[in-house]
């Protein structure tokens, strides 16, 4: 018969668990304070919280793209490129095609889907590895994006870009940016089907263990092609952003993207739902990133600080998650152990 855990071993580990799910959110508040004491004239103000806000849009909304399919196992390699496919493909639909704004963005936004679908099926019906098989399709879609553009940048005419397209990026909403606002829709809606869907679930199982999903008959390639389509459609409303941020076509734009969505998706899943990747989490890594990236160049930090900061970022958020994951596993066990 197994023994049942001691009395002073259950606020252990009802403590490790609230370290686990909000030490990175007290970690995000710690490095605001710091940066705010250090620098009282210019960090803790209005308008540079602002900026964070606005500067960090984009690369949270591509880290919760990224969220997605992670939370299946399966990784996206291609989102930097699709990023940059999108804003582009925007752009020449407004200023070289002549297309309404609002039909152009719809039009690229389900457009990602559509090839975040591609990307699925190749990975899923053709059994390639994730990572091999969007490494592939985003190259593809680079050689795409310098097709389009011929390698030079799309350049608005002298009459510019209709004000209300760049709106989506410069307006304001209560005193805040309105990518702010994006960015929290965004993460409330993938909260809510991963948290309270069958869809969502189907995809944290399948994630788990796809054999076992299988088993008990969840369709792991149909959900997993579900997945990719979700984050094509979430890069897809980025790159509409971008374009409205840029308001130029820049044909190599999206790659610098790619590394900092991964840092926030591997981040994220060792916060507030430890050992799975969720879209709240992804949300308090990116403002880590976020206050971090913002105090280190306001301190005067050499360029090559932002690449730096971000991979040992990765190297950390890969080995927390993975920490987690055991950590989760072995407190699983544990309680089926227990009578």
């Amino acid at each position: 018969m197994t023994a049942s855990p001691s009395p002073r071993s259950v606020p252990r580990r009802r403590h490790g668990h609230l370290i686990g799910a909000y030490g990175l959110l007290a970690l995000a508040a710690l490095l605001f304070l710091v940066f705010s004491l250090a620098l009282p004239d210019t960090f803790p103000t209005r308008d540079n919280v602002s900026s964070i806000l606005s500067n960090q849009s984009i690369p949270a909304l591509l880290a919760l793209g990224a969220t997605i399919p992670v939370a299946t196992g399966k990784f996206d390699l291609s989102i930097g490129y699709g990023l940059g496919l999108a804003h582009v493909m925007v752009l020449q639909l407004i200023v070289n095609e002549g297309w309404p704004w609002p039909l152009a963005c719809l039009a690229v936004i389900l457009g990602g889907a559509v090839v975040g679908s591609l990307n699925g099926g190749i990975v899923e019906f053709g059994q390639i590895d994730s990572f091999i098989a969007t490494l592939g399709t985003g190259s593809v879609m680079y050689a795409f994006t310098g097709w389009i553009t011929d390698g030079a940048r799309i350049v608005p005419g002298p009459q510019g870009l209709p004000p209300s397209f760049t709106g989506l990026y410069d307006s304001r909403l209560l005193g805040l940016p309105v990518p702010a606002f994006y960015v929290l829709a965004v993460a409330a809606a993938l909260w809510l089907v991963q948290e309270r869907l069958p869809l969502g679930r189907y995809l944290y199982v399948i994630g788990s263990n796809p054999r076992a999903a299988a088993i008990i008959g969840v369709p792991t390639r149909r959900y997993s092609v579900y997945a990719f389509a979700g984050s094509g459609l979430v890069v897809g409303f980025a790159g509409v952003l971008l374009a409205a941020q840029q308001q130029t076509g820049n044909p190599s734009v999206g790659l610098d993207y790619l590394l900092p969505a991964f840092v926030g998706a591997l981040l994220g899943s060792t916060t507030v739902k430890p050992g799975r990747a969720n879209a709240l989490g992804t949300v308090v890594a990116v403002a880590v990133l976020a206050v971090g990236l913002a105090g280190i160049g306001q301190l005067g930090a050499r360029f090559w600080a932002t690449p730096l900061f971000n991979g040992a970022t990765l190297l950390i958020a890969v080995g927390l998650a993975g920490y987690s994951a055991r950590r989760r596993l072995r407190t699983g066990a544990a309680e089926v152990a227990t009578p």
